[in-house]
């Protein structure tokens, strides 16, 4: 375990470095940084001194070795737009988009599980024709265009549910205050379930058949068939026998599943004015703010990567046959 561990670790800080380099080289692709921080009439000594001061008149590897040292310490830069560190921009912004993805990553996997079992279990039957139906269709439908639609008809016809805002969930909670946590509760529960829902619709769909081919699969061996043949309750068999062996490769989408809700909260976020890191980054990028773009990949790059390696410990905890080391 220890060196499974340490070999893990390995690779995936030379993922996080392969995530930088690319951030930091498209920074330079795109042109001569030093314009993002001077203004529209700065003249040309203006220009050079600002590109020295930055130190961007330096070689583009001792730029970069520069750039991981000052990263190390969490020194992203400041922002370009608000003029303030802009890692602290980001992770003021997280907690919002972690609310919406680790709701909408709840949404996709408890209703899918029992979904996935149902139809597994109701193999051939109009009851496994329509959830593979409805399954097709969540993983056919836009998230931007769900999210209209859910704004127009139980937002705004209904008047169920509130189209935009936020209320704060998890900063409360983070800074103790658990009296605010528990009254804005109710209230950050509405205000989630829609953009949830848009976010989550596609994982929901995919996870219901990812966990009913991994059903069938289990429920054709030979060690079912003997639990069966034993006159063991069927709840058993399916629950006890079939559905633990068929997590492994449930287990293995989860962990991709957080980075793939991450990713398309942007368009969500966008859609239903929520303050979160994907407005943020969209609006950053707009306005060429690339100091709070590269602490924001930099940061989900970690988060993704820390995900993955709880994931794959996860294995040896799931089936003792598998070996990490």
């Amino acid at each position: 375990m220890g060196k499974y561990l340490i070999r893990r670790l390995l690779q995936s800080i030379l993922v996080i470095v392969g995530v930088t380099l690319l951030s930091f080289i498209t920074l330079h692709i795109a042109g001569d940084p030093t314009y993002l921080f001077v203004s529209e009439r700065a003249s040309e000594e203006e220009i050079i001194a600002t590109r020295a001061r930055l130190g961007f008149d330096r070689p583009i590897a001792e730029q970069y070795i520069s750039f991981l040292v000052n990263l190390s310490r969490g020194d992203f830069g400041n922002s370009l737009k608000a003029r303030t560190s802009a890692f602290d921009l980001v992770m003021e912004r997280l907690p919002a988009t972690l609310e919406l993805t680790l709701f909408a990553m709840l949404v996709a996997t408890v209703f899918a599980i029992p979904i996935g079992i149902i139809s597994a279990i109701n193999r051939g039957t109009p009851v496994d024709g329509g959830v593979m139906l409805l399954a097709m269709l969540g993983q056919s439908i836009p998230s931007f265009w769900l999210g209209l639609m859910f704004i127009l008809f139980v937002g705004l016809q209904l008047r169920w549910l509130p189209i935009s805002g936020h209320v704060p969930l998890l900063k409360p909670l983070f800074a103790g205050e658990f009296d605010l946590f528990l009254t804005n509760l109710p209230q950050a529960i509405r205000h989630l379930i829609m953009p949830a829902l848009t976010v989550g619709v596609f994982s929901l769909s995919r996870n219901a058949r990812l966990v009913r081919s991994a059903m069938l699969e289990v429920l054709s061996l030979d060690y079912i068939k003997t639990a069966r043949a034993k006159g063991l309750v069927e709840r058993k068999v399916i629950i006890g026998h079939a559905f633990r062996n068929a997590l492994i490769p449930v287990v293995t989408i989860l962990g991709l599943e957080f980075g793939f809700l991450l990713s398309g909260v942007v368009v969500v976020e966008t859609v239903f004015s929520w303050p979160g890191v994907g407005r943020q980054v969209f609006n950053a990028i707009n306005q060429r703010d690339i100091p709070v773009v590269q602490a924001a990949v930099v940061l989900f790059s970690f988060m993704f990567v820390l995900l993955n390696l709880i994931v794959d410990l996860l294995y040896a905890v799931l089936d003792p046959r598998v070996r990490l080391e």
